[in-house]
């Protein structure tokens, strides 16, 4: 990297535009089916530096690096400033490494990790050039030194360690190879952006140590001269990949929350594409509302609540109320028929019980035979369930049948108990049928019937043992003159066959 093009990025990010990170939807809002499916295209901006980042600048303080030192020195606070303008909950650390004859300087911290930036500039300014001995220096195990304890990493923070130097490192040095560091690293989940800065050293990478360690780490390898160092730092930290994976914390039973890939990893600071779907199953509650929440995880750290998905999916009442009425048999009343106050019923899955429309309604007045009933309820998501039955009036009541005895037209006599001159009034009523048919039998002849005749009908009855059974015309308002063996037998008949009798007894001939 150029001078000029470091010196453009400085000035470009000193002044950041990126666009607000987080998940696009955030919230997803939906009416659905039964077992039906919701496709959501979802976008996650992620931000340009990894989330709660832990910074630690490993810097080689050896001699020959001192315009590298001035360079952080006075860019401190530009770094600080814009790393927290992606992040503000970022803190950093400031640690330092020489050579293995360097005693006390092989490694020191000299600032734990603080968002105090005051704090920050006084270990920065501590920082001096010296020692040194052979080209290789010791920063394989000053990174297992803060791999090891001598950095105190918050619990969630995105830990990166910023090493900075011009010189590849003894391995093993201090007793630590570059296989511990790496290992110890990985353990702590700590990314290496290693700043090779250029010098007579031949740079952090001239034994391809830096590539290593970085590649391990999902970290990464950047150049620079000695006085643009911070611009270095900032244009790594903004290359750095995040892995973003989408993460169900909650769902309902009933709702359930897939993505097309478990993660993707991109470029800090680009949108990363998702497509998610939700899927209602078969058998949800009709008429809930189920939730699901999803994390977009960063690096398998959360992003805050930018990055948390609220899904709300009302599950749509498809399901037609139950409706029941039933087969009813009963008894005609009148001619009309019977009026029939049947019970019909109409339950919903989500609206309880609701109340049929039916037709004919209940309290009708039904004709005799068989009448269909439709009945039909609607919830309130507009399904309409019905139910049919037959309401069936019948006629199995025999008419009453009576043989009344009536006056002797002639005498104009009221008889009583015994009616000796034979004359009766044939009657027969129905609740239905208004025209019974009568029929006469003889009690000594069932072969004989005669009929049929009106109800109402008045006869002269004569009994002649010795007779042939017979029907005359009558005079007047007595319209036959029957002859029989025995005593008549009436019966009523009306239109369903229903029948019943009655005996009119003959008076004897005169002795």
């Amino acid at each position: 990297m150029t001078v000029a093009a470091v010196t453009a990025l400085v000035t470009a990010v000193a002044a950041p535009a990126w666009a607000a990170p987080g998940v696009a939807p955030a919230t997803v809002d939906r009416a659905a089916n039964p077992g039906a499916s919701i496709g959501i295209d979802k976008v996650v901006s992620t931000p340009p530096i990894p989330p709660k980042p832990d910074v630690v600048l490993l810097v080689d303080t050896t001699g020959s690096m001192g315009p590298a030192i001035a360079n952080v020195r006075t860019n401190l606070q530009q770094v600080i400033t814009n790393v927290r303008t992606a992040q503000p909950s970022a803190e950093f650390a400031v640690a330092s490494y020489r050579d293995e004859g360097d005693g006390p300087e092989l490694f020191r911290v000299r600032q734990d990790l603080t968002g105090d930036a005051s704090a920050l500039q006084t270990a920065v300014d501590g920082l001096s050039a010296g020692g040194g001995g052979d080209v290789p220096e010791a920063w394989v195990n000053g990174l297992f030194q803060v791999s090891d304890g001598a950095v105190g990493y918050r619990s969630g923070s995105s830990r990166i360690v910023v090493l900075v130097g011009d010189a590849p490192s003894h391995d093993p040095s201090a007793g630590h190879t570059l296989a511990q560091a790496t290992a110890a690293l990985q353990a702590d989940d700590a990314r290496v952006l290693a700043v090779n800065v250029s010098g007579g050293g031949g740079g952090l990478d001239a034994d391809g140590q830096a590539t290593t360690v970085a590649g391990a780490t999902d970290g990464q390898v950047v150049g620079s001269e000695p006085d643009t160092v911070t611009a270095a730092i900032l244009s790594g930290l903004r290359d750095l990949d995040v892995t973003v994976a989408p993460t169900v914390t909650s769902c309902d039973p009933g709702l359930s929350v897939s993505f097309d890939a478990a993660s993707r990893t991109q470029q800090s600071g680009t949108d990363v594409p998702f497509t998610e779907t939700i899927a209602v199953a078969g058998d949800a509650a009709q008429g809930t509302t189920l939730h699901c929440t999803v994390e977009f995880l960063l690096n398998g750290l959360s992003g805050g609540p930018a990055f948390v998905e609220q899904i709300s999916v009302t599950v749509n009442d498809v399901t037609p109320p139950t409706v029941v009425v039933d087969d009813q048999t009963v008894e005609a009343t009148s001619p009309a028929g019977a009026v029939i106050s049947y019970p019909a019923t109409a339950t919903d899955n989500v609206d309880g019980p609701l109340t049929p429309t039916c037709a004919p309604p209940p309290g009708s007045t039904f004709p005799l035979g068989a009448t269909t009933v439709t009945c039909t309820a609607t919830d309130a998501a507009g399904n309409t369930g019905s139910d049919t039955a037959v309401m069936r009036v019948v006629d199995t009541t025999a008419p009453v049948t009576l043989c009344v005895p009536t006056n002797n037209p002639s005498g104009d006599n009221t008889p009583g108990s015994y009616n000796p001159d034979g004359y009766y009034q044939l009657a027969s009523t129905d609740v239905v049928d208004t025209t019974v048919d009568v029929f006469i039998s003889d009690a000594a002849d069932p072969s004989v019937k005669f009929g049929p005749f009106p109800a109402g009908t008045k006869i002269k009855l004569v009994q002649a043992p010795g007779a042939q059974s017979r029907v005359k015309d009558g005079a007047g308002d007595i319209a036959y003159k029957v002859t029989l063996r025995g005593d008549a037998v009436i019966t009523g008949v009306d239109d369903f066959g229903n029948s019943s009798t009655a005996t009119c007894l003959v008076a004897p001939p005169p002795k």
